[in-house]
């Protein structure tokens, strides 16, 4: 044992980016990435899919996985992937010790492929009679030429009346999902029952995968504090294999200053040597831009204070309020300014646009144009959405409060229409906020008054706008069972590799039907907000008893 491990108590070298399977941090997404594996190798064969980034941990994860394989699957693991139809054969033949005939192919008139796969087939054969299942696993699968490619699906066609002879894990980096998405390789990407894309690892899991390795090669505490884990994934980005390099020359660093814990300083230092000097200029440029904002708004604070200028912002034409402070006669009543079970008690602001922000906890001071409105909630990541001949069933079905606009009843005086936020709606009544308080409001009488215009805000989901059968995004349907799990526990998780398959696709009909929403199975905004309405109890919500 080498006098530097002695130094930090370790038994073996913690950071090696050597695939050692004994390494391997069980974070979520590799559990995720195991069960779509086992999953593929549960089916009747085909090809199984895993991709990810260079240092993502494929290749460990791989080993992992046929580390642990049952006794009665055989496995032919080909390391090298370039290359010709006829060494790939020779090399699964070899992996899987298949004889071979001793007399030459050409004394018979075949060609080399030809016997090669009528071996493989008789061998298939023979290995399912007596239950067992064959593996063929191909690493850097990204650099596969076309026509090895069609040779392995030619392979794939091996089969009884009944079941598949041959499983293939493909594994490779995201160039591969483009070679297969070409039209000459839609046959063989149409028969890919399972497939995941590996991530690099979130912030959270940093800290653990450290500690993890730091545990497994003998360490009694952890060397990496809070300020270094976050250098580590500000610098590394979360992959596995760069996390390792900084981490292993972090302790070499850290060794020859005496020192047993590793300082952020040392951390950037190594990541500043393994990755190059790219993330300190990037941290030089964003400092002398933030320097540059400072300096511009001291400069706009400075001209603000020598003008003392106090401007009156106009209202919009949209938005037309009038000077008299009362509610149109069409929906006058007294006030009740309790809230209602379902509605958020704020503070009155100046305007129904800061109002509605502020139930969604935004605090947008004074607002009173529907653009800077809009521009408001977009910042704040959610979406204004208007309606413009809106009826009360439209309100029911999006369930969130928003700003409606009132007409002045016949007899009054006053012209065009006044906005209040609608927060709260039940069978016989409405809530109205205005600047001078909320007010209780007969269905009926609102419903002489409203014009029909209804703006109100939602929160989409990050990383997509719609899902549709066959589209490729593991997060986001990641996030889609996340959803359906928490509104029904029973819900069975659907194994996708990432794409928004038929099968869920018609989990989510089946949830829209429920919910009374067009049941087409495409996941768009009004399912979207009928899954954060009913898997978040705290998102704001328009339908509810009024006192």
């Amino acid at each position: 044992m080498s006098i530097y491990l002695q130094h930090f108590g370790l038994k073996r070298e913690p950071f090696s980016i050597v695939p050692d399977p004994g390494f391997l941090y069980p974070s979520n997404h590799h559990r995720q990435a195991v069960a779509h594996l086992k999953y593929g190798l549960d089916r009747e064969g085909g090809f199984i899919l895993l991709t990810g980034e260079v240092g993502t941990g494929k290749t460990t994860l791989t080993r992992t996985m046929l580390k642990r394989m049952p006794a009665h699957i055989r496995v032919a693991y080909v390391l090298n992937s370039k290359l010709n139809v006829t060494d790939l054969l020779a090399s699964i033949c070899d992996e899987l010790g298949i004889e071979l005939p001793t007399d030459s192919p050409e004394s018979r008139g075949l060609s080399f492929s030809k016997t090669r796969i009528d071996a493989l087939n008789q061998n298939l054969f023979q290995a399912h009679a007596e239950g067992k299942k064959t593996l063929i696993v191909i690493e850097e699968a990204q650099n596969l030429s076309a026509d090895v490619l069609e040779t392995l699906r030619l392979l794939s066609n091996l089969e009884t009346n009944t079941h598949k002879l041959l499983h293939i894990l493909l594994v490779g980096q995201p160039e591969l999902l483009d070679t297969l998405a070409q039209k000459e390789l839609r046959q063989l990407n149409q028969r890919v029952v399972s497939r995941f894309h590996l991530l690099p690892l979130e912030k959270d899991d940093v800290a653990n995968y450290v500690n993890h390795r730091l545990h497994r090669a003998g360490a009694k505490g952890s060397l990496f504090n809070n300020a270094c884990i976050s250098v580590l994934f500000r610098l590394t980005g979360g992959v596995p294999r760069l996390i390792n390099l900084v981490c292993q020359h972090s302790l070499l660093a850290t060794y020859s200053t005496g020192s047993k814990v590793v300082s952020p300083k040392l951390v950037k230092e190594a990541a500043v040597e393994i990755l190059g000097s790219r993330n300190t200029a990037d941290d030089s440029k964003k400092s002398f831009i933030i320097l540059i904002g400072l300096l511009v708004l001291i400069a706009v604070l400075m001209i603000g204070l020598v003008n003392q200028t106090v401007v009156t912002p106009e209202p919009s034409v949209d938005m037309e309020p009038s000077t008299d402070k009362q509610l149109p006669a069409a929906i006058e009543l007294p006030v009740n300014t309790e809230p209602s079970i379902n509605e958020t008690a704020i503070d009155v602001p100046a305007s129904p646009f800061s109002s509605l922000l502020k139930i969604w906890s935004v605090d947008s001071g004074a607002i009173y144009s529907e653009e800077e409105f809009s521009a408001q909630a977009t910042d704040n990541r959610l979406r204004a959405e208007k309606i413009t001949a809106a009826k009360i069933s439209d309100l029911e079905r999006i369930n969130r409060p928003g700003i409606v606009w009132i007409k002045p009843s016949f007899e009054s005086s006053q012209r065009g229409l006044k906005s209040y936020l609608l927060t709260a709606l039940d069978k016989t009544a409405v809530r109205l906020q205005g600047t001078d308080g909320s007010i209780v409001v007969p269905l009926e009488k609102f419903l002489t008054g409203w014009s029909g215009r209804y703006l109100y805000l939602w929160q989409p989901v990050q990383g997509f706008n719609t899902l549709t059968a066959g589209d490729r995004n593991a997060p986001a349907v990641s996030w889609l069972q996340d959803q359906l799990a928490i509104i029904d526990q029973n819900s069975e998780r659907i194994i996708t590799g990432g794409r928004y398959t038929a099968a869920i696709a018609q989990k989510v009909a089946s949830f829209q039907s429920q919910q009374t929403l067009m049941a087409d199975g495409v996941v768009g905004r009004e399912t979207i907000m009928r899954l954060n309405e009913l898997a978040n109890p705290q998102h704001p919500r328009l339908l509810g008893e009024l006192p």
